[in-house]
């Protein structure tokens, strides 16, 4: 029998289906093949470097309260954190633009490949966030070159289909915020959300989480800082995919869309943001440990790449208030500095007492010790090619309290402006943990880099005096109510190795009849403490200085009652914490643990103590000191103290707000020529210690009205204290300080035992004048 024809059209469909498998089953191959030959376009991580991609972790600075202050890295600010800690509206918003279909593909979505084909990519690319991750961790920017360009595709499809096995959807999407670029040194999420807008991940509301993904299109075009408006499109255009998915209703997306970015720009570099003094302080100490302290495999730590953690004692909030009490009395104490030295009323200004010539002296030797000087030496340059260039003007940024001058100047010039400037040093600390909770080194690290809490040190005047009335307590069982005559008193030569007969003056106060040791301390009277140091020697003094936390040399010398000897900040503080601590002295922490990134702790801090005073003559020390804030130089203070010293100086920095009425025990300084002031302050669980003075010493008041520690210091701790007992979380104590169960000495003084209104009110403006 014939085999039937078949039709001529059933012909051409099968040949139709054959071409159709042929070119199938070769695509498959073709594809097969591709993925087989990847290596030929350059090697493939293999699983190890999947799971430990090399990527630059910043060191991450992180305060008591849990907040970062700061980051240590040379080029990727970067913080890794879990996906967790990101906000769901960021998920949302990079699913909704990056990959609706993230949670249905294992690496490659092939609905949306098929279409990138169909219509040569002209309808937008298909590549999934996997695909993006790949691409990011492993061979960034796509090559111009076709088939280098096929390569990199398919490396990316191997890659994602590997990162997909070896992580959890969750995993690769906090992977991809953490390793992308923001821009403005916001590497990885953390960095962006916080310098954008001041926030961690997880606190980002939805236009702000929508703005963020919309810059993972491109982050240098996208740059909410040079580009807003096209920033302000592309986060529309993230809304409208968030909506036409259903994650937001089309009124949220019309109401947000008519919205500003709304950014809080807070830029994280080493010179800006908070404690700056503080992390330039830590980078040394974390360089130190580093050094003594080698990975297991014997290499170093790398303090910018290696994603340490370090804890610190800084509380955020107590450093935020010491920085703004600092600022707002300098701009006050600056402003009236340059009324007091304008060129019309002192021709050398800003230097007091000095000649034309010595002025030119003392600046040319401020030359040769600049960093200008040491750059130019170091190129070679001769000293008169050097002093030409510091005469010879150039464009330069100047610092003022109105904010930066760009201006062009001498740079010889800049440096007599910038003498002008009075500085300011403050450290807080708990005496009991040796916590250090607040560190402000300076009024501006961009400009002046040089810290005055830890490197400065500078005469310390009658805040010296605690130490010599308490080693005569120690030695001698005084009382603050024991009296001493007020009388002129001379230490002969030769006695305690002095070279000649010392006899110091109580300027501006009337000798005659007796004094209590607390109204002497109280008004700062420098024959009394003269008596003392006569009666317990240099040595002991000395002694007990160092035992409570003083590690500089001191002379031997009897002077150094009255605050001769340059000390830092942070010893001062360190020593009257341990009169607050009931006479053990703790030294100062200020970093409780590091750890690796993989939160493994490599170092935790030891307290280290030890006894120094009983606590009797601790308290009975406290409570002389308590006498200079009921009414001594401290009184200010006090609501009636406050009130008197501003009737008597209303030119400035009149009605202070303090009006303290819980038990303070502090002493203010001043230096013979007013160059520093200074006020320590205590209550029990809190001792700071703030310095005020210019970078040269013949830079100071004229008069002691505003160039004593009353005028000059004591106001940044009144307004820091109150700023830390406004803030109730932060259990600053009211309380009174802890009485001994067993207290030999008087403390309770009669009502001769203390100055009267009258007398401080008098002494007001001139007790310090004693504080040389």
């Amino acid at each position: 029998m014939a085999k039937k024809k078949q039709p001529v059209k059933e012909q051409s469909n099968a040949k139709y289906v054959r071409w159709f498998w042929a070119l199938f089953l070769t695509g498959v191959i073709a594809f097969v093949l591709l993925f087989l030959s990847a290596s030929a376009f350059g090697d493939l991580p293999d699983h190890t470097v999947l799971e430990n991609p090399k990527t630059n972790l910043a060191t991450e600075i992180i305060s008591s309260d849990g907040k970062t202050l700061g980051k240590f890295y040379f080029n990727d600010n970067r913080t890794p954190i879990g996906y967790e800690s990101l906000s769901q509206n960021l998920i949302d918003a990079l699913v909704a633009t990056e990959d609706i279909r993230f949670y249905e593909h294992s690496g490659i979505d092939g609905r949306g490949t098929l279409r990138a084909f169909a219509k040569m990519g002209k309808g937008g690319g298909a590549s999934t966030i996997s695909q993006q991750l790949a691409k990011l961790l492993f061979h960034g920017e796509g090559s111009k070159n076709i088939v280098e360009r096929i390569g990199q595709k398919v490396k990316e499809w191997i890659i994602a289909i590997r990162l997909e096995r070896q992580y959890t959807k969750e995993e690769i999407i906090a992977q991809y915020f953490n390793i992308y670029d923001f821009g403005n040194n916001g590497d990885g999420i953390k960095s962006a959300s916080n310098i954008y807008f001041g926030k961690q991940p997880k606190d980002l509301n939805l236009k702000e989480s929508a703005m963020l993904v919309g810059m993972f299109k491109n982050s240098s075009l996208y740059n909410p800082r040079s580009n807003p408006v096209g920033v302000k499109n592309r986060r529309n255009v993230v809304l409208a995919q968030m909506q036409k998915y259903g994650y937001i209703t089309e009124r949220v997306k019309d109401s947000l869309q008519q919205t500003d970015l709304d950014l809080n720009y807070t830029p994280e570099s080493h010179r800006e943001g908070i404690a700056t003094y503080f992390r330039e302080y830590l980078k040394k100490f974390m360089k130190d440990w580093i050094n003594k302290n080698p990975k297991p495999d014997g290499t170093k730590y790398n303090l910018y790449g290696d994603g340490l953690k370090v804890y610190t004692t800084i509380d955020s909030r107590m450093q935020q208030y010491a920085e703004e009490a600092v600022q707002n009395h300098m701009i006050d104490l600056q402003k009236e500095f340059d009324i007091q030295n304008t060129p019309d009323r002192n021709p050398t200004t800003p230097f007091l007492g000095l000649t034309k010539d010595e002025v030119d002296g003392l600046l040319k030797r401020s030359m040769r010790q600049s960093e200008r000087w040491r750059k130019m030496k170091r190129m070679k340059k001769s000293d008169e090619e050097i002093i030409k260039s510091f005469n010879t003007p150039i464009p330069m940024t100047l610092f003022s309290w109105q904010g930066d001058i760009d201006t062009i100047m001498k740079p010889l010039d800049s440096m007599r402006y910038y003498k002008k400037f009075l500085h300011p040093g403050m450290m807080s600390m708990d005496p009991e943990t040796g916590h250090v909770k607040a560190w402000v080194g300076g009024m501006n690290y961009r400009h002046f880099q040089y810290d005055h809490v830890k490197q400065g040190k500078r005469q310390v005047g009658s805040t010296f005096k605690p130490f010599v009335y308490a080693t005569a307590i120690d030695q001698l069982h005084l009382s603050p109510c024991d009296e001493f005559p007020d009388v002129p008193y001379t230490i002969e030569e030769g006695r305690w190795g002095n070279l000649k007969d010392w006899t110091p003056e109580n300027s501006g106060l009337t000798y005659g009849g007796t004094r209590t040791l607390k109204n002497a301390l109280a008004n700062s009277v420098n024959t009394i403490t003269a008596r003392l140091m006569d009666k317990v020697g240099p040595s002991h003094v000395i002694d007990m200085a160092h035992k409570l936390g003083v590690t500089t040399e001191i002379p031997e010398v009897p002077s150094i009652a009255l605050g001769t000897v340059d000390l830092s900040v942070f010893e001062m503080v360190a020593a009257y914490a341990t009169f607050a601590n009931q006479g053990v002295y703790t030294e100062p922490v200020m970093v409780t643990s590091v750890e690796d990134k993989n939160n493994t702790i490599l170092y935790q801090f030891t307290p280290k103590t030890k006894d120094v005073l009983s606590e009797e003559v601790a308290y009975v020390t406290v409570k002389l000191l308590e006498g200079v804030t009921e009414s001594g130089s401290g009184a200010r203070l006090r609501t009636q103290g406050a009130e008197k010293w501003n009737a008597m100086y209303r030119e400035i920095m009149t009605g202070y707000p303090y009006k303290l009425t819980n038990p303070i025990a502090g002493k203010t300084g001043t230096t013979q020529n007013q160059s520093d002031g200074w006020f320590m302050g205590m209550v029990p669980n809190l001792v700071t210690g703030v310095w005020v003075g210019a970078e040269d010493r013949a830079v100071h008041f004229r008069s002691i009205t505003y160039g004593q520690g009353a005028s000059m210091a004591l106001p940044i701790w009144g307004s820091y204290m109150s700023k830390c007992y406004a803030d109730e979380d932060l259990n600053i104590s009211t309380e009174a300080f802890k009485e001994p169960e067993t207290l030999t000495i008087r403390v309770d003084c009669d009502a001769s035992g203390n100055a009267s209104d009258s007398d401080a009110l008098q002494n007001q403006g001139t007790v310090d004048d004693l504080d040389f």
